[in-house]
């Protein structure tokens, strides 16, 4: 057992990403009691975990979105690992960019599923398998 499916959260963490970078798109931003503050919390369309932004990760997307987080809705954003210092130490944190190159437009139903070409040999496991479930 992991000792980590004893406390679940409905925020991200760093290993919810499983070591990759993401792209999602916000579908909501809302203010959250985490106990000792209210902060900005980010929530992606298809997933079920939200995003507690802190002031780093709050800069790069206002940078790229504006102030206003209603306009940061149907935008994509990258959630990736690294590490950073906290209070002496190196630890975990997911950090946010925006992608390169010109975002696709938001779709709100998504597109049909094309059918791979016969030759087709997937190398990671079935086209339904959702690699990063949170």
């Amino acid at each position: 057992m992991k000792i980590s499916d004893a406390f679940p959260s409905s925020f991200l963490k760093c290993s919810d990403l499983q070591g990759r970078t993401v792209n999602v798109i916000v579908s909501d931003v809302t203010m959250e009691d985490l106990g000792d503050a209210k902060k900005p919390v980010v929530h992606f369309r298809g997933k079920d975990k939200g995003f507690v932004l802190n002031k780093t990760t709050s800069k790069v997307i206002t940078q790229a979105y504006g102030d206003d987080t209603d306009d940061w809705i149907g935008k994509t954003i990258q959630l990736y690992p690294t590490e950073t210092e906290f209070k002496g130490d190196m630890v975990e944190c997911i950090r946010v960019r925006i992608p390169k190159g010109k975002p696709a437009p938001p779709v709100e139903e998504p597109p049909p599923i094309e059918e791979p070409p016969a030759d087709y040999k997937s190398s990671s496991g079935s086209a339904d398998d959702d690699p990063l479930p949170f």
